[in-house]
């Protein structure tokens, strides 16, 4: 997939195999059976995706008890997101991709406009991926804030 494919609902999900923050593998493949939130952003411990990932962590009883599981991913480092999760008492699993593979794969990586600007980059993006694999819900382009709770309001949670 290019970085300017998008994905839409009903695609299947791209799956992947990624290390969260302790050093594991945690691959979407372990979800099948269950609802997973991916969430893509683009670094750890700046105020957008600090506000964004604490919505999530303040919201995930909600969202667990709607059968829904929450994974985020950025290009950060292990130990990069080791020290996020700790810092923000993150409960869900932070992962990895440090060759933005995964995030090209999902249409999360390539240009967009910043500032005015045109620059290549990590696209703020969120995928429902359904009990089978498949994409439900894709949304890119999302705002940090406020996202959780649009999110949680689009999907009746």
């Amino acid at each position: 997939m290019t970085d300017n494919q998008r994905l839409s609902p009903g695609d299947p999900a791209p799956d992947f195999t990624l290390t969260d923050a302790d050093g594991n593998e945690v691959s979407l493949a372990d979800y099948r059976g269950r609802k997973v939130v991916v969430y893509f952003y683009p670094a750890a411990s700046t105020p957008g995706c600090t506000k964004q990932a604490c919505d999530f962590r303040d919201n995930l009883g909600e969202l667990n008890s709607a059968g829904l599981d929450v994974i985020g991913i950025s290009p950060d480092k292990t130990a990069k997101l080791a020290k996020f999760r700790d810092a923000e008492k993150l409960n869900f699993p932070l992962l990895s991709d440090p060759d933005r593979t995964v995030l090209t794969e999902w249409g999360a990586f390539g240009e967009k406009t910043m500032y005015g600007k045109k620059v290549t980059g990590v696209i703020r993006s969120t995928f429902l991926v359904d009990a089978e694999g498949k994409i439900e819900v894709a949304q890119y382009n999302v705002r940090a804030t406020g996202h959780v709770a649009k999110l949680r309001r689009d999907l009746s949670v």
